[in-house]
């Protein structure tokens, strides 16, 4: 039976050392501050904004909040971001996705600050990772990482095998593993022979978005497995794209859905926000 790698506790842990830091820096008259841009009225979206918006009360961080309606033009969405970009007390802008499909999302991103794009998305944060310097890294693939770390899952030599090449989850990831030495394969919908990757893969990181797409004949024994899907069915129950339940017999390592990378995330955009805030006050 695998070791369950638990992100509640260790997303927990994070954010009791982030309010330390926090609080440290409030006492040198800093003031982190996360703004938020959310456009249109997308359910999901607002869950995940609520949910950031109580991490930041937790360890301390300002929060604002900018609700655009989803008939807000590409112009005033760039402006509203030009804003923040020149508001000096505005440490860290996040855009939460998805967009209305009338809006630039891409244009968007380019248009935030790098110093400021706590979320990794811009162009200038996403080829500093590539090249190995330090950045902000999107909070999903940071999240695994200091998984890897806290459970002292050594990358170094490892098959890892990421499924799924996103711009948010899947091709980060890549840079990520190759930073820390890892031999990095990555799989897609198109890849054929899709058993034959896996089965080699020491570690294995699963972000497809297909509930429980991941059985345990495409898992190598001893296996690390990474669920990052995150899956709600017709009965509301939350499913990651592994299952879980026979994976879990096989592999070594393995995070669960729900509690697993889940929290991570969140408590990696308030490590890159209280990053963005040390630096602009060269900390």
């Amino acid at each position: 039976m695998a070791i369950i790698i638990n992100g509640k506790e260790l997303a927990k842990k994070t954010r009791m050392e982030l309010k330390k830091e926090c609080d440290e820096l409030k006492k040198k008259g800093i003031n982190p501050k996360l703004a938020v841009i959310m456009v249109g009225d997308n359910q999901a979206s607002k869950v995940y904004v609520r949910n950031k918006s109580r991490a930041c009360e937790e360890i301390g961080i300002e929060y604002e909040e900018y609700l655009l309606p989803k008939e807000t033009k590409q112009k005033e969405l760039l402006d509203l971001i030009e804003k923040l970009n020149e508001d000096l007390s505005v440490n860290g802008i996040l855009l939460q996705s998805p967009l209305p499909g009338h809006l630039d999302i891409n244009k968007a991103f380019k248009t935030i600050d790098y110093k400021k794009d706590v979320d990794g998305f811009t162009p200038t944060s996403a080829g500093k990772l590539s090249i190995g310097e330090d950045t902000f890294v999107s909070c999903t693939p940071l999240g695994v990482i200091k998984m890897f770390e806290e459970y002292n899952i050594d990358l170094t030599g490892k098959n890892v095998v990421i499924l799924g090449r996103s711009n948010i989850v899947g091709k980060p990831l890549i840079h990520c593993c190759l930073n820390k030495n890892a031999t990095v394969t990555v799989c897609h919908s198109k890849t054929k022979d899709l058993k034959e990757y896996t089965k080699r893969a020491d570690i294995l990181i699963v972000a497809i978005g297909k509930s429980k797409f991941v059985t345990e004949d495409l898992v190598k024994d001893g296996a690390v497995v990474i669920d990052v899907g995150i899956n709600r069915g017709k009965d509301g129950k939350l499913s990651g794209d592994v299952d879980f339940e026979n994976v879990e017999k096989k592999a070594s390592y393995i995070t669960p859905v729900p509690g697993g990378v889940g929290p991570m995330t969140i408590a990696m955009l308030m490590n890159n926000v209280i990053k963005a805030a040390k630096e602009q006050n060269e900390i």
